[in-house]
């Protein structure tokens, strides 16, 4: 799995039209503040009853709204769980999927110490718009 660190995903999102970045975080951490021009795709979400788990609607969104070959920037929190999306994106045939290293919160140690500079902390631009075309809920609705 290919890993690209924020900076180079702002890059790529700037040369590359076609290329999108999808924040597999939650709704609520999308809304406080998500990387420009993303969209939101959760890859977890929570239940009442056990606390966070898959969404599995996941990768059914994705296909319902970007090609096999669309070139897709995965971004979390830190890291794991865009690694945890790329990796599922792969196994079902997507071609151009990269996980971003440190997300944009960035990652940190147990002592919370920075080991890897996040989008926001690098001073990317920054979006709260949860608007159609960009929240997981248009998303969800508009599948085929």
């Amino acid at each position: 799995m290919k890993e690209i660190s924020p900076q180079e995903a702002y890059d790529t999102l700037q040369q590359d039209g076609q290329a999108v970045y999808i924040d597999v975080r939650t709704v609520e951490e999308f809304t406080d503040g998500h990387p420009e021009g993303a969209v939101n795709i959760p890859i977890a979400v929570h239940d009442p009853a056990q606390g966070m788990v898959y969404n599995q609607d996941f990768v059914e969104v994705v296909a319902s709204h970007f090609a096999k070959d669309r070139k897709l920037l995965l971004g979390c929190k830190a890291g794991p769980r865009s690694n945890s999306a790329a990796n599922l994106l792969e196994q079902q045939g997507y071609q151009d999927v990269a996980s971003v290293r440190g997300g944009f919160g960035g990652m940190r140690d147990p002592y919370g110490q920075v080991l890897v500079e996040g989008w926001e902390g690098l001073g990317l631009p920054v979006s709260q718009d949860n608007g159609e075309g960009t929240s997981y809920e248009s998303l969800a609705g508009e599948q085929d």
